[in-house]
């Protein structure tokens, strides 16, 4: 079994310790048991199919978990990202932090139709979303948590939320830490912990290509002279390069042990060990891979949780990309 998800084998007493101090907002949600009686197969089915999808495109681990982290900042867990632009709906998908970057839009519709197939109308986006960020990362050797279900799906999305509360490539400290923490309660802890989900994926050359041309102290000039090879100071926007230059494909600390070489791709990522109060929380993950998995999924709990629609209030879709 891989070393992280040993880990989190023997830490249900811990994540219950978590969920007992969720503010009185997020305790609507339900037990990981909610879909028991209602859809039984449900939680398996889901799984399969991002094991499914990620088995497919090993790269597809990082962008399910990032689509629910752009999700949850806007408006709350809710699934509001997935909806199509309609005469009344103005998309999140064409907002600048999300269009033509963000993906995994189509496995999670692909997940939503098997589920429908056995239990229609039952089970939310919203859940499904959830869960196939935390199947995501155990498919690719990371930790695994529980996930309080019994969200619904928003009738509504905000576009203009999304290009003001998402935080870009370039951010600084503090507004990565006021992004995370202002609105949503998560701690600059939290807010390090998540930003290591950047040990998967790769990103565009137009996100980092300032850093890698910056000439700047904070950039091991090696690194920067490699990343040119592949991102011209014109055109290429949409070249790619490994968030993660040592192990992309897996779950694991490497990203922070690129941070204390200077090898963070994104100004973003750098700036966590920059001089700054979250430097000694980057070495400590750089060290500890075991506290980084378990920080990281104390903190995809707490991000899961942000705003959900519960109750009678929203709706259970059934399609992702289109109100009912």
């Amino acid at each position: 079994m891989n070393s992280f998800a040993t880990i989190f084998a023997t830490s249900a007493l811990a994540l219950m310790l978590v969920l007992s101090h969720v503010p009185a907002s997020e305790a609507q949600l339900s037990p990981p048991t909610f879909y028991d009686r209602t859809c039984p197969n449900a939680l398996a089915t889901i799984r399969t199919s991002i094991r499914q999808a990620v088995s497919r495109e090993r790269r597809m681990a990082g962008s399910l978990i990032r689509l629910h982290f752009h999700d949850c900042f806007v408006q709350g867990c809710d699934a509001s990202i997935l909806l199509d632009e309609t005469a009344t709906i103005r998309s999140e998908k064409t907002a600048f932090p999300n269009v033509d970057s963000v993906r995994g839009y189509e496995v999670i519709e692909a997940a939503k139709t098997q589920v429908e197939r056995i239990c229609p109308g039952v089970v939310s986006c919203a859940d499904i979303l959830t869960l196939a960020a935390r199947d995501a990362s155990v498919a690719v050797g990371g930790p695994t948590w529980n996930v309080r279900l019994g969200r619904r799906d928003s009738t509504t999305a905000n576009r203009d939320q999304a290009n003001r509360d998402l935080p870009g490539p370039d951010s600084t400290l503090q507004r990565l830490i006021d992004s995370f923490g202002i609105k949503n309660n998560l701690t600059p802890r939290d807010m390090v912990a998540l930003s290591g989900a950047h040990t998967l994926g790769l990103a565009q050359c137009s996100s980092f290509r300032t850093r890698i041309y910056s000439n700047g102290t904070n950039i091991d000039p090696g690194f920067a002279t490699t990343r040119r090879r592949t991102c011209p100071q014109t055109g290429g926007n949409g070249n790619l390069a490994p968030l993660d230059l040592v192990t992309p494909n897996s779950f694991d600390n490497n990203y922070f042990r690129n941070l204390v070489q200077r090898r963070g791709l994104l100004q973003s990522d750098q700036v966590l060990l920059s001089g700054g109060s979250t430097d000694s929380i980057v070495t400590e993950y750089s060290t500890t891979p075991r506290t980084f998995a378990a920080d990281f999924a104390t903190a995809m709990i707490k991000m899961s949780e942000i705003e959900p629609v519960t109750g009678q209030n929203g709706i259970i879709r059934r399609i992702c990309t289109a109100v009912n």
